[in-house]
């Protein structure tokens, strides 16, 4: 049977996803944040952002990846000079060939980062024109990796964390969708901040099926300043997408929320954003949320762990959720 979808809804035409009729596709967008989408076409070199790459990189497998260029480019620059022989050297004080490559292995370190402590010397021509290319391709590491760790440092980033699942539930009068997030940085208070939320449904008309995009009406689309957690709630009215719609219509539509954050940052001094996303089967039905802080004689605590805790509700006696509640 197709799903008969709120008329009422505002369609978002605009979102950049196109209108998939090939079924079920997957996320559109995945819990990090990135886009599930993969290019095709062009070589692989020419679609690949290098420094993209390595700024985004974890800072283990960043630090690995400089250790792995600076141990590679000197094994290469070793094997050249052993080509060339050691006979254009002076100062190698071992004759087995293991301690030759490492008094030559040695000395390519040091020329690559212009140590130079002095006993291994080049003497030959061929020697001396590798090692001046050494010393040049040396400078070009350093600039280019102390350029990247700069900007690893300095690159504006949103440092939110989200509930690991959205809720269903008694909001008011009527029934809400909820998900919340918080800042989990110390001096990273964010303001000005704004949440925009849309949602991707599966839809069977005229006999054709393809993804539609509708815009959620919140309770609240932008907040001064984010120095707890906010709870983000759409109301399942007159005007949602959702009203009407069960835990198995929602699977049979294929349901994908999407959530773009974009706030202030005082320490970038730049604003942020972030993006992640909730399927059907990340959305349940009639949980609530619980509180995640506490207050002490002079502070209030922010509890982060608590984030994604929430408490099964009964729909029957169930207390409206207020949004007015700090959590």
């Amino acid at each position: 049977m197709a799903l008969r979808i709120n008329p009422f809804s505002k369609i978002n035409n605009d979102t950049g996803f196109g209108n998939s009729s090939s079924g079920s596709v997957g996320r559109f967008v995945n819990k990090d944040g990135t886009f599930n989408l993969r290019k095709e076409g062009r070589p692989y070199w020419e679609r690949m952002s290098l420094y993209h790459f390595m700024l985004n990189l974890s800072p283990l497998k960043f630090f690995c990846a400089i250790l792995l260029f600076f141990f590679s480019i000197n094994l290469i620059y070793t094997a050249i000079y052993l080509v060339l022989g050691a006979h254009e050297f002076v100062g190698i004080m071992w004759q087995s060939k293991w301690q030759v490559f490492k008094e030559i292995y040695f000395f390519s370190t040091e020329t690559f980062t212009t140590v130079g402590y002095g006993r291994v010397n080049p003497i030959g021509d061929g020697a001396n024109l590798v090692a001046s290319l050494e010393a040049l391709n040396g400078f070009l590491y350093l600039a280019v990796f102390t350029g990247l760790i700069y900007g690893r440092f300095s690159k504006p980033k949103a440092f939110l964390m989200f509930s690991d699942y959205a809720t269903i539930a008694p909001f008011q009068d009527k029934m809400g969708l909820m998900f919340r997030f918080a800042s989990y940085k110390n001096n990273h208070t964010l303001t000005d901040v704004e949440v925009k939320v849309t949602a991707a449904l599966l839809v069977t008309e005229n006999g054709k099926t393809a993804y539609q995009f509708y815009d959620l009406p919140l309770e609240r689309s932008k907040i001064q300043n984010l120095p707890m957690n906010w709870t983000v709630v759409h109301p399942i009215d007159e005007n949602s997408p959702l009203q009407g719609l069960n835990q198995d219509d929602l699977k049979a539509a294929d349901l994908e929320i999407y959530v773009l954050i974009r706030a202030f940052d005082d320490v970038f001094s730049n604003f942020v954003l972030k993006r992640t996303s909730y399927t059907y089967e990340e959305i349940h039905f009639n949980r609530r949320f619980v509180p995640m802080y506490r207050e002490t004689g002079n502070s209030t605590i922010l509890e982060l762990h608590k984030l994604s805790e929430s408490k099964e509700v009964d729909v029957t006696v169930a207390v409206p959720f207020s949004p007015i509640e700090r959590s």
